[in-house]
């Protein structure tokens, strides 16, 4: 018998019994009102009154009017940069241990602020998603089984008086002694390793010698490690090496394009659970059985508010108009997508973090992450959301026998007019030619998105596609600097970063 895993066990279903889920519109004023309240006296406080909104008989109306909407360039040359130079008290009390380094490719790298409040919010969110698999009935047995979590390296960089490091290798630096020691793997030695490739070999490497019970990282990127575990140890799939791994903790991107590529390397059936750590903080992880949807993390140090997702509320550069009305939790509507938007213990105010999200429960407050703004595609008024083009791909994969964890298109000039040009990443190419596939795919849009439609009959005079190795996307992910961690491939792209990849592509082909 598992002992320690029965006591672990017997704790963590006490606590999920006890431990009552808030309610999520009064929790979110209580948080409102601490973020208010605690960075009053910072000079982003002082210059909006923070003072004043508290004493507003509705603070969160108060707060919405007298605070613009900030994505991160603003928020960075208004007020981060001071604080990355070494000022104090500028958005958030004191100067943060941290800054998270995005890896985005879409845009350069980022410096966000991570605070040990936000650290302690990270904590408090892992520790309620380890809760939740009360709800699973987990064996004994799995709670004396190892973690491994692939991030960025933990080697993080001294600058002045903080570290830089992506979120992931932060919060890795900072897992407590005791779970490092006895459940965390890689491990200090391997995770500290820069070269994304010789910390895989080195897993590789290592696998037989541990008992994992649980995977964490980005889809895409865990997808490729358990290749070259399995590569490397000339195993039939992943359970051949790993027998009791049972659960798969997501997060970055959607897992769906992924699921055929890992249902044929996982031996038997896992758990897979959604989590939304972004730079920013943890957002929203699944905590029911019965739903994929992830619940937002209301009471915990982190104010959410939902722009409607209409092309009069996004401006051409993907960020938030600055008229646009933001609703409140208990304002929203089931089924339709709106524009996150954060207040943090990390000191992001109104901040548009890129994201879309629906709401599939209202009142339990749980959603599923649609897309990106930047990979809303309206440069004809098509308005394809990233969520329309992740269906019309599993639609593809249905109907022509294939597998399509990876696409990127973009809405390229042909003379006065426009085409979608697409280039789908296949594990194996489909029972069908690019020509075939390229007027199926545009039924599927025109029965998706009439808007969509209504832009084929106009301006947008074509669509094309291009079909190429999975492999290709990595590859191209590498060369730009951002292989593993949080990086994520674009689904959407403007003309000039899309000639970059289109030579890529041309030049590197298999």
């Amino acid at each position: 018998m598992a002992i320690i895993g029965e006591i672990i066990k017997r704790a963590v279903e006490i606590s999920h019994q006890i431990i009552d889920d808030p309610d999520p519109a009064s929790a979110q004023k209580k948080v409102l009102a601490e973020l208010l309240e605690k960075a009053e006296d910072t000079s982003f406080g002082r210059k909006y009154r923070f003072g004043q909104i508290l004493e507003a008989k509705d603070i969160r109306s108060e707060f919405a009017a007298r605070i613009p909407y900030y994505d991160y360039d603003r928020m960075y040359m208004d007020w981060w940069k001071d604080l990355y130079e070494g000022s104090h008290h500028i958005t958030w009390p004191g100067r943060p241990g941290y800054f998270a380094l995005s890896s985005g490719t879409t845009s350069k790298s980022k410096t966000i602020p991570v605070t040990d409040d936000m650290l302690e919010s990270i904590r408090n969110a892992g520790i309620k998603q380890l809760l939740s698999l009360a709800e699973f009935d987990m064996p004994s047995a799995f709670y004396e089984k190892e973690v491994l979590m692939l991030g960025s390296s933990t080697r993080l960089k001294k600058v002045g008086d903080h570290l830089e490091g992506e979120i992931s290798g932060i919060s890795a630096y900072n897992v407590p002694f005791w779970f490092n020691r006895l459940f965390y793997r890689p491990g200090p030695e391997i995770s500290a390793i820069e070269d994304w490739d010789e910390r895989v070999l080195q897993i590789a490497k290592k696998a037989p010698e541990w008992d994992i019970g649980g995977l964490s990282g980005i889809p895409s990127w865990i997808e490729l490690m358990l290749k070259k575990v399995i590569e490397y140890n000339k195993a039939g799939n992943i359970h051949d090496i790993w027998p009791n791994l049972q659960v798969y903790t997501s997060g970055g991107v959607s897992y769906e394009p992924y699921r055929k590529s890992f249902d044929r390397i996982f031996g038997k059936d896992l758990i897979v659970l959604d989590t939304y750590l972004a730079s920013e903080g943890y957002l929203a992880t699944q905590l029911r059985k019965e739903t994929s949807a992830m619940t937002l993390l209301t009471d915990n140090g982190v104010y959410f508010e939902f722009v409607p997702l209409k092309p009069e509320n996004i401006n051409e550069d993907g960020s938030v108009a600055e008229g646009a009305k933001a609703l409140k939790l208990e304002e929203v509507e089931e089924d339709v997508d709106y524009i996150l938007i954060i207040s943090t213990v990390a000191g992001a105010w109104r901040y548009m973090i890129g994201d879309t999200i629906v709401f599939t429960d209202k009142e339990r407050a749980e959603i599923k992450i649609t897309g990106r703004t930047k990979y809303y595609l309206n440069v004809v008024g098509s308005q394809l959301s990233e969520f329309q083009m992740i269906k019309a791909m599993k639609q593809l994969e249905k109907e022509y026998g294939a597998d399509i964890p990876e696409y990127t298109v973009s809405a390229v000039r042909k003379g006065e007019d426009y085409i979608h040009r697409w280039y789908l990443g296949c594990m194996e190419k489909p029972g069908a030619d690019e020509k075939e596939i390229a007027l199926r795919l545009d039924e599927i849009l025109k029965g998706e998105n009439k808007n969509y439609k209504v832009a084929r009959s106009k301006a947008l005079k074509d669509v094309a596609v291009s079909l190429v190795s999975a492999q290709l996307f990595y590859d191209w992910t590498e060369a730009m600097k951002k292989k593993g961690g949080q990086t994520k491939v674009p689904r959407v792209m403007k003309e000039e970063q899309f000639e970059e990849w289109e030579d890529f592509a041309v030049h590197h082909s298999k």
